[in-house]
């Protein structure tokens, strides 16, 4: 009860402290709507401001290492969303949100919305890997499609400029934010193809907020830059501002000078590949040279003649013993088939009936049938006869015939 004896008496920090406490394991992170007012950034690099609505008001602080992370510049009137952790100040005794993260309200929406693009047009295959191509090395030509009087375009030709001066540039002028941007930057990318108008294409534009970045994010340049033969390079912001476009393209830069940078390699850094590539070719060569010599040493001048007689000598000894064998072979198939004819020819000379005539016989025949006599009946007194003997023959007239036996 007030007034009485065990009543406790707090300092204001001890009951400022103890607000912290329960204010701050209460509420560790909550997100807060609501009208900046007040925005005040210090010479520290932070931010103070307040939120309110249209029945209070609570102050805010931003620390310098959070704010890369905010696509915006604040203002008085905005309305926004900040997440953090609500915490107390003692020196003054008021509550605060330290905030993590700001964005405008709305901006969950829109990123539900690009993340929901994002996970249709990569189920298509749109942002493979393996469909990106490779930037040429020198190209001749370079199409830069973005706004004629951002910075973008300035910062690419300043560094094009500086890196190699030989390259030809065609820049194709495009609204890069607002209505009608994105089907303006789809339809200069197919116009690049269509006329071959470059080696490469160049997409970017400087940062901004994240509804300044959507033409970027539509599916009408996503899906253009896809599809094109040309390699596209998107330069679309800064390092941490990432659009579709980025992940359609075949490179990212994170910004558009690091994007001319990637064309127009420098004359000291070509110099430095072509040396490179020299003295790989070189070190090649002399291994080649060197594995040759190795192979080679066996078979000097003065030991090579006597290496191909010893490789050929048994080559040489086998076919000598072939064709001896062969000779010897057909020799003995001479032989045998001469001792064989010897044989045959006596045995048919044997039964020859010149061989019996030989011996005092003679072969008569009838003169006028031709027949041979085997027998006295077949002729009768009268008849000629023609008479073969061994050597010649005669003429003869049967004058009589005697019948023998048989």
């Amino acid at each position: 009860m007030p007034g009485t004896a065990s009543e406790r008496i707090f300092t204001v920090n001890e009951i400022t402290l103890l607000i912290k406490a329960r204010l701050e394991e209460d509420f560790p992170w909550v997100t807060v709507q609501g009208e900046v007012s007040n925005f005040r950034p210090s010479s520290t690099g932070h931010w103070y401001f307040s939120l309110k609505d249209a029945d209070a008001v609570m102050s805010l602080v931003m620390f310098r290492s959070r704010i890369d992370g905010v696509r915006f510049a604040p203002a008085d009137g905005m309305l926004v969303k900040a997440t953090g952790s609500i915490s107390v100040y003692p020196r003054r005794g008021n509550y605060q949100l330290i905030c993590e993260t700001l964005r405008k309200a709305g901006e969950g929406d829109l990123l539900a919305a690009l993340e929901e693009r994002k996970r249709a047009l990569a189920s298509e295959g749109l942002f493979d890997v393996d469909r990106k191509k490779a930037l040429p090395i020198c190209p001749d030509r370079v199409v830069v499609i973005t706004s004629p009087t951002g910075a973008a375009v300035r910062d690419i030709l300043r560094v094009l400029r500086r890196r190699n001066a030989g390259i030809d540039v065609l820049i194709i002028p495009v609204p890069v934010q607002g209505e009608g941007a994105d089907e303006r930057i789809a339809r200069a990318v197919a116009i690049a193809n269509s006329h071959a108008l470059g080696d490469v294409i160049i997409v970017g534009r400087g940062g901004g907020s994240l509804e300044d970045l959507l033409p970027f994010s539509s599916e009408a340049v996503v899906r253009a830059i896809a599809a094109s033969a040309i390699p596209v390079i998107s330069a679309v912001g800064h390092e941490t501002d990432v659009t579709l476009s980025d992940l359609a393209a075949d490179v990212r830069a994170p910004t558009p000078s690091a994007a001319a940078e990637m064309v127009a390699a420098s004359r000291e850094e070509l110099l430095g590949r072509v040396r490179s590539a020299r003295g790989m070719m070189q070190r090649t060569l002399d291994q080649r040279l060197e594995r040759v010599r190795l192979l080679l040493s066996p078979f000097r001048q003065e030991t090579l003649l006597r290496n191909v007689q010893v490789y050929l000598q048994p080559l040489v000894q086998r076919a000598d013993d072939a064709r001896e064998d062969l000779l010897q072979g057909l020799k003995g198939i001479v032989l045998s088939r001469r001792h064989r004819h010897e044989l045959a020819s006596r045995e048919l000379a044997s039964y020859s009936p010149l061989s019996i005539l030989s011996r005092g016989y003679a072969v008569v025949t009838h003169e006028r049938t031709g027949k041979v006599l085997l027998s006295a009946e077949a002729v009768r007194p009268g008849d000629g006869v023609s008479i073969r003997l061994a050597q010649g023959g005669a003429r003869a007239v049967v004058e009589e015939t005697h019948a023998g036996e048989k």
